[in-house]
C-alpha cells in the first residue's frame, strides 16, 4: 500500500485491530506499518508520535460506542441515577472489547467533536435533575473516572495471554498474618462484574449526597 493511500482513520482502525493481539505495550508504529504493508516512516505523515495515534484510536473507539441504536445514551424516563449507571456500564463494556482499551482511552484527547453531543446530553440530563452546571460536570467526571480507573485495573490484573491469573488462595496464604488484607483479595480480584456494580453504586450514591442540592 502506498503511503499516499493511507489516512488517519485507516491507521487507527488497523491499530485497534492489532491491539487485542499485542496489547498496548506491543503496539508499535513499526508493527502497524507492517500490517499495512508500508514502512514505519510513512505513518509519521499522519501521526507525529504514538500519543497522537492513541488520541485517534480513542476517538475511533468513541465513535463506535456512539454508533449504536441509542447512541450510547439510555432513553429518557429513568431516574438520573439509573441513567448514569447504565451509561457507565455501557462504557465499561465497550472498553472491555479491546485489550488495554481503558489505557488507550485514559488521558487521550479526542481529535474531533463527535463526543460533544453525548456529553451535552448527559450534562443536560443531570441539570434537569437539579444539579447546577458545574456540579453536573463534576458528577459526570466522577462516574466517568471511576469507570475508566476500574477497567484499567481490571484489564491489568486479568489473565492476559502472557500472564497467569492471580491465585487468590496462595495470596491469602502469603498474607496469613494480615487477615483483613488477605480476605480483601477475594473482593478486589474476584468477580469483576459484581465489584464494578457495587463500587459504581457507591459512587452514584456519593454524587447524590455531595453534589445534588438537597431541595432537588
Amino acid at each position: 500500500m502506498a503511503a499516499s493511500r493511507l489516512d488517519r482513520a485507516l491507521v487507527a482502525r488497523t491499530a485497534l485491530g492489532l491491539l487485542n493481539d499485542v496489547g498496548l505495550e506491543g503496539l508499535t508504529l513499526r508493527a502497524i506499518a507492517a500490517e499495512l504493508g508500508v514502512k514505519a516512516p510513512a505513518l509519521y505523515w499522519h501521526f507525529k508520535d504514538k500519543q497522537a495515534l492513541l488520541d485517534e484510536m480513542a476517538t475511533e473507539m468513541m465513535r463506535r460506542m456512539f454508533d449504536t441504536p441509542d447512541g450510547g445514551f439510555p432513553p429518557a424516563g429513568a431516574d438520573w441515577r439509573e441513567r448514569v449507571t447504565l451509561m457507565m456500564h455501557g462504557l465499561r463494556a465497550h472498553l472491555l472489547r479491546y485489550r488495554d482499551g481503558a489505557k488507550v482511552y485514559s488521558g487521550s484527547r479526542f481529535t474531533d467533536t463527535a463526543y460533544a453531543g453525548g456529553m451535552d446530553a448527559a450534562l443536560s440530563m443531570l441539570v434537569a435533575a437539579g444539579f447546577t452546571p458545574p456540579r453536573a460536570a463534576r458528577a459526570w467526571a466522577t462516574a466517568y473516572h471511576y469507570t475508566i480507573g476500574f477497567v484499567i485495573e481490571e484489564q491489568s490484573t486479568a489473565a492476559a495471554p502472557d500472564r497467569e491469573a492471580i491465585d487468590l488462595a496462595a495470596r491469602a496464604d502469603r498474607l496469613a498474618d494480615y487477615p483483613l488484607a488477605a480476605q480483601a483479595g477475594y473482593e478486589l480480584f474476584g468477580p469483576q462484574d459484581e465489584g464494578f456494580e457495587t463500587g459504581l453504586a457507591a459512587v452514584v450514591a456519593g454524587i447524590a449526597a455531595t453534589l445534588l442540592p438537597r431541595e432537588a
